[in-house]
């Protein structure tokens, strides 16, 4: 039985192959067009999944949608005929889009594929809550979601068990707590849909100075995490804004400007909406906890992308044992609409004592290039490197990275979703207090607040951080171990906003953000065997069994996909080493690097 898995037009496309009920392969369109979160029908996408798995259109039983795209219109119509303000603009603006693609989806997957067999459809959150409970491995579990919006659920709350789940609680439109934290991404200057985590990355240099303004005019929050937006303050339907006059009114003066200095009423703004987003959360998990009385807790939506929030579930709710997926976004969508209709539609039997790992092979899910296709990309660009056994790359890797060399590390398969996992990843030492701020502005090209996450041995995860969980996928935020922290002086406390960035916090300082924490991800051999034999040779040769791990991508640019791809992103950033399965090329060894244009013109700058 092999279905296929599709999401489009909105976000983040991608497509997803599940043969009898195993996720064999999945991608998101972008790292094939180069095109950072690409929302166009994921051609590419499809073809590797099919070609990853010899097969042809002709072998699907199922293509399947991932949302329902007559509710979408019916949600969206009825929101434009009852606002006015920038509604008229907006309409004409998306009505193009209706017309083309979505009112006639069957259309467009026939055409795109040359499928002439069953195409089905899930609704938007339904989608959410399988790709959180199917790829879990629990029998059963309460699941909770939240995101921007689908067709009009934004926030589910449910419990799953064996091949079925049902809802016990949902928030509609306009009621959104994904809206709430892009409308603050959209006021601090930042673009809604990618620069949310900058608001995240923001919250620690700022104060909690407008909480009680934000439970005052925003949003009722009430006990059982259940809420509702005042949305005189809001403009969601103009597709423009978000936010309007009156909310500039409330936080003291006009959105910043994307080119203007970010200030401290910026990341006051951040941590703000943090702190209650948190809250919102935690009461939610809770609240599912009285009701199932279950150990376990499964997550997905893109606003369990917040770490921070997750960390707070982890150490102050009752669940003990917590899932995420690592695709939480839309992306994640084609996976959960493929597995619906495994176990949904189907009724296919769940046996969760077959997955390896979890039900989607710990995210490793995308293409591999064996040694002739890398060699061929490598032999285009007249790459020079040397050739290694495993025993000598592990080495050779852990030497480079202990001397504070940063290093591009390709291996395997491609991971599925916003985080390197270890098979595309750039690598650093976290003991350097320098590595942050060179990765920062001379390889990602991006701002010099951003932390990098730590990728750790799983065994020696609590040595370093309070943690004693996995964190496969980077999805949890936790503190540094206290006797591993550095106090600042008094000095040092009186530094404002960014300033506090160049202060030391810790024996692993490029890890370790302005408040002590970090967003851990847990390596274990079951995992990703390759990078856990470097993160093991690291230690060997240092003590230290933690590397800065952080996406083998530029500022603007999708992460590598290809050898030709990370070759690329080598030579444009300030890397020292490119290691792609056994090949390790040396920066100071490649020949002179020239292009006609200037790169970052090639990519859209979040």
């Amino acid at each position: 039985m092999n279905i296929l898995g599709i999401s489009a037009y909105y976000h983040d496309s991608a497509a997803c192959l599940v043969c009898d009920g195993k996720v064999v392969a999945t991608a998101q369109e972008e790292r094939f067009s180069r095109k950072k979160h690409d929302a166009e029908f994921p051609r590419n996408a499809v073809k590797y999944c099919l070609e990853s798995q010899g097969l042809k259109v002709g072998d699907l039983n199922f293509v399947v949608f991932y949302d329902k795209p007559m509710m979408k219109v019916e949600r969206v119509m009825e929101g434009y005929l009852t606002e006015t303000n920038n509604s008229a603009t907006a309409y004409a603006k998306a009505l193009p889009l209706w017309l083309k693609h979505k009112m006639w989806m069957p259309d467009t997957i026939r055409h795109e594929l040359g499928y002439d067999g069953e195409i089905l459809f899930t609704e938007h959150h339904q989608s959410h809550l399988a790709s959180a409970f199917y790829p879990a491995p629990f029998e059963e579990a309460a699941i909770l979601t939240a995101d921007g919006i689908g067709e009009w659920t934004t926030n589910s709350l449910g419990v799953g068990k064996n091949n079925e789940f049902s809802i016990l609680k949902e928030i509609n439109f306009p009621h959104s707590l994904g809206m709430l934290y892009s409308a603050f991404t959209y006021f601090a200057g930042f673009r809604v849909n990618s620069g949310e985590y900058k608001i995240m990355s923001l919250a620690p240099y700022g104060e909690p100075r407008y909480v009680q303004k934000i439970y005052d005019n925003l949003i009722d929050l009430k006990e059982d995490g259940s809420f509702s937006l005042n949305l005189n303050y809001f403009d969601l339907n103009s597709g423009l804004t978000i936010t309007g006059d009156s909310f500039a009114e409330l936080f003291n003066g006009p959105r910043r400007k994307p080119d203007m200095p970010i200030t401290q009423r910026e990341m006051d703004l951040a941590r703000s909406i943090q702190d209650v987003t948190e809250e919102c959360l935690l009461r939610q998990a809770r609240y599912l906890y009285q009701e199932t009385k279950l150990e376990n807790l499964t997550m997905a939506g893109g606003v369990v992308l917040n770490c921070i929030g997750n960390g707070r579930i982890v150490r102050e709710s009752p669940f003990k044992n917590i899932w995420i997926q690592p695709v939480a976004g839309d992306a994640g969508g084609a996976l959960g609409a493929a597995l619906s209709v495994y176990y949904g539609y189907l009724k296919s039997p769940r046996n969760v004592s077959s997955f390896e790992f979890d039900g989607q092979q710990a995210s490793l899910l995308g293409p591999e290039y064996s040694n002739k296709e890398v060699l061929q990309d490598l032999a285009s660009f007249g790459a020079v490197y040397k050739q290694l056994s495993d025993d000598e790359l592990y080495s050779t890797v852990a030497n480079l990275l202990s001397e504070e060399k940063i290093v591009g590390w390709m291996q395997g398969r491609m991971e599925f979703g916003p985080r390197a996992l270890g098979n595309r990843s750039i690598l650093g030492d976290p003991r350097s207090e320098r590595m942050q701020s060179r990765m920062n502005l001379k390889v990602k090209f991006r701002e010099s607040f951003r932390p990098f996450a730590p990728s750790v041995m799983r065994e020696h995860v609590s040595e370093y951080f309070d943690l004693d969980k996995d964190s496969p996928f980077m999805l949890l935020v936790a503190g540094i171990k206290e006797e591993r922290r550095i106090p600042m002086t008094e000095e040092q406390k009186k530094l404002f906003g960014v300033a506090k960035l160049n202060v030391p916090r810790s024996d692993i300082p490029a890890v370790t953000h302005v408040d002590y924490t970090a967003r851990i991800q847990t390596v274990s051999t079951k995992q990703n065997e390759r990078f856990y034999k470097l993160l093991s040779a690291f230690y060997q040769k240092t003590g230290c069994p933690v590397l800065v791990n952080t996406s083998f991508n530029l500022r603007g640019e999708p992460i590598v996909c290809s050898a030709a791809d990370a070759y690329r992103c080598f030579m444009r950033g300030d890397m020292d080493c490119l290691v792609i399965n056994n090949f390790v090329l040396y920066k100071s060894d490649q020949p002179k690097w020239q292009e006609k244009e200037d790169w970052r013109s090639l990519y859209e700058v979040e």
